[in-house]
């Protein structure tokens, strides 16, 4: 998604970038690693695989991505492919419940790869961004999340957003949490975490 190729976000602990194609060797670098992969439902990708992802998730409407940086690293070095320690993402649908009508569904992901950087918040303070970001650009009216049963860390994460657990999947062993945008929750959402917006070029 092109809304935020020039957008960078600033918070205390990390900041987050677009995803451009300088950051995919150290990206593919991670993604070799099988237990990451495990964690994320990923496919092992060839190094020209994921730049024509990276292009993709640039140019497809429905994907939304930046990838996260350490803050204090950036600062001491100004080199974005050293301060890279993960990435988050949206994959956008809309859903036509019976129940409930349309929806606007964003199904959120946080990675932090790098072993040193976790641990640390950073993964919470990326994805508070994230949801904040969206909620300040796009009509999302619920969050999702798909997490691997055996990842007690991101469910942990998730439960702390709020988001309550509707289902589980044993032959892809997968948990869903869900999230509705509520006054109430967009309230609690302001108080966790400032977004400070500047220009990225």
């Amino acid at each position: 998604m092109r809304l935020n190729e020039h957008t960078k976000l600033v918070g205390q602990r990390v900041i987050l970038v677009p995803y451009e194609a300088r950051h995919v060797p150290k990206y593919h670098e991670w993604m070799s690693c099988p237990t990451l992969r495990n964690l994320t439902a990923s496919d092992e990708l060839t190094l020209s695989e994921e730049y024509e992802m990276q292009r993709s998730w640039r140019e497809d409407n429905d994907k939304l991505t930046f990838i996260v940086l350490c803050a204090e690293t950036y600062a001491n070095t100004n080199d974005e492919i050293a301060a890279m320690v993960g990435d988050t993402n949206l994959f956008l649908r809309y859903d036509d419940d019976e129940e409930e009508g349309n929806q606007y569904v964003a199904e959120a992901e946080i990675m932090i790869a790098a072993t040193e950087a976790r641990g640390k918040g950073y993964g919470r303070e990326a994805m508070l961004l994230m949801l904040k970001y969206a909620q300040n650009h796009l009509s999302v009216t619920k969050f999702e999340a798909k997490i691997d049963m055996d990842n007690q860390i991101s469910l942990r994460l998730f439960e702390s957003f709020q988001f309550v657990e509707v289902r589980r999947v044993e032959v892809f062993h997968e948990v869903t949490l869900e999230r509705k945008v509520t006054p109430d929750w967009l309230t609690w959402l302001d108080q966790q975490v400032d977004i400070r917006s500047e220009t990225y070029k």
